[in-house]
């Protein structure tokens, strides 16, 4: 009798054994913030793995020279005053009151990037980005060292946001020619 309980209790913890290691099987991995290779918000067991190498932006003829300037809109952080600058593409922008300028590069209506390569789908602004360079005091901020343009975009103004504890910058909109 002691025997057979003893098989009953030892097969018993084989199958629940052999149960939870397939459970673990079955999830899959969680990715974490900050690892290389992924990227936050992605669902899990979906990891993008970021290309290494220089970026290139590539204005595609359908958006080349049919936007002339971007609005921002530069927040002063102590005061929570916002003003609105309209400034040109490829042009650069003097902060009133502060030690910022920002260097606004090309406008893409409907930003996308596809490898190395960051370029616009379309002229339609469905999702709008510009590229910007911001020193203070003459020193590159934004974005990090190395880098030559971070990216500000109207519908998604928390991804790689500019951050600085007096001041916010974001994009407001583009401004077609004509």
């Amino acid at each position: 009798m002691k025997k057979q309980v003893l098989a009953v209790v030892c097969g018993l913890s084989l199958l629940l054994a052999a149960g939870a290691c397939k459970k673990k099987e079955e999830q899959p991995p969680v990715p974490q913030t900050g690892m290389p290779g992924q990227q936050q918000g992605v669902p899990p067991g979906h990891d993008v793995m970021i290309p290494k190498g220089q970026t290139t932006v590539v204005v595609p003829d359908a958006v080349k020279g049919k936007w002339k300037a971007v609005v921002l809109v530069v927040t002063d952080k102590k005061t929570n005053k916002q003003n609105e600058y309209t400034v040109n593409l490829n042009s650069d922008l003097n902060v009133p009151g502060s030690n910022l300028s920002i260097h606004v590069g090309e406008f893409l209506p409907d930003f996308k990037m596809n490898g190395l390569q960051i370029t616009s789908s379309s002229n339609d602004p469905n999702n709008p980005a510009v590229a910007v360079n911001v020193t203070e005091n003459g020193k590159q901020i934004f974005p990090a060292e190395g880098k030559k343009w971070g990216w500000l975009y109207t519908k998604f103004p928390t991804m790689h946001p500019f951050e600085h504890p007096g001041y916010g910058i974001a994009l407001k909109t583009g401004v077609k020619k004509g």
